[in-house]
């Protein structure tokens, strides 16, 4: 079969559109049009049902995109492979990871993996999902629990607890809880129990609120309990690696704590000699280590 038809017909399934595809590709519509209809002469079948509006897949054309997909990543893995060959650390690294991590702890300290890698772009994927990485929905994750998919390497970054917090300002107003039960005067802030979460997190809050808590506010992830616990509106369970980063925040009812969650970074077998990929992998390493030595400063003092 013709690659070259096969690689216009996925950019028209991709893109919905003969002339968003031909902008793409650089041909103009009628080419376009005139590869697509050999691919179908040469199928004996019809891949769209053409309409006004655009173009949507037969289920033949169904099949046939599942298929470029797949090859379309396998390409893109090669090409990152090869691209890795070099000694430079460049191109594009996808990051994926859940919102709280990424915008509390990851974000904020990327500025330094920029300054040593200025021409590396990193597409940070931010959602509760597991993306497949031996499908290359993504190059690198970190997530709160090790992943289960075959043909990865797994690398155990830290351990994280769930934690009360609360701000200077709401407890001065509000009073600070000096045992579990008082939780039930004051407004918890969390996520929600059913909602995409760590395990030992959704088990904590479960606990709090048979406490029968007289008001609460749900997130539906740690960015936005952080904001709403910096902003006086309660107390709410948070990861405890925010500490080192926003020092304000004051630990309530300190005997209170989730199980550990452990936190993993992974990466495809395939990629094990991507340049960027270790560069991620150290850099992330490297700011663990300065993490901990943070937090056992603040102990000894």
């Amino acid at each position: 079969m013709d690659w070259d038809k096969l690689r216009i017909f996925h950019s028209v399934a991709d893109a919905g559109s003969l002339t968003h595809a031909g902008e793409t590709l650089h041909l103009s519509q009628s080419a376009v049009s005139r590869q697509v209809r050999a691919l179908e002469e040469s199928l004996n079948t019809t891949l769209f049902h053409r309409h006004a509006r655009g173009l949507i897949l037969t289920e033949q054309g169904e099949l046939l995109f599942d298929a470029t997909k797949s090859m379309v990543k396998r390409i893109d893995a090669a090409t990152a492979r090869i691209r890795d060959s070099e000694e430079e650390v460049f191109g594009e690294l996808k990051v994926t990871t859940t919102t709280g991590f990424g915008t509390i702890w990851l974000a904020p300290r990327l500025p330094k993996l920029y300054e040593k890698y200025p021409d590396l772009n990193i597409d940070l994927m931010l959602e509760e999902r597991l993306l497949d990485l031996p499908m290359r929905e993504a190059d690198v994750a970190i997530r709160m629990k090790e992943p289960s998919q075959a043909d990865l390497i797994r690398k155990r970054l830290m351990g994280v607890r769930m934690r009360l917090y609360a701000s200077p300002e709401y407890l001065a107003a509000n009073g600070t809880p000096e045992e579990v039960a008082d939780i039930s005067e004051h407004r918890l802030i969390c996520q929600n129990p059913r909602s995409a979460q760590v395990a030992a997190g959704a088990s904590l809050v479960q606990e709090l609120l048979t406490f029968n808590v007289r008001s609460t506010l749900t997130v539906n992830n740690y960015f936005g309990v952080l904001q709403a616990v910096l902003s006086n509106l309660g107390i709410g369970v948070l990861p405890d690696y925010i500490i080192e980063d926003f020092p304000s925040c004051v630990r309530v009812l300190p005997e209170i704590e989730s199980n550990e969650v452990p936190v993993f970074l992974a990466y495809p077998e395939e990629l094990r000699q991507s340049k960027r990929i270790a560069a991620f992998r150290d850099f992330v390493q490297e700011e663990i280590i300065a993490h901990r030595r943070s937090l056992m400063s603040r102990q000894d003092d």
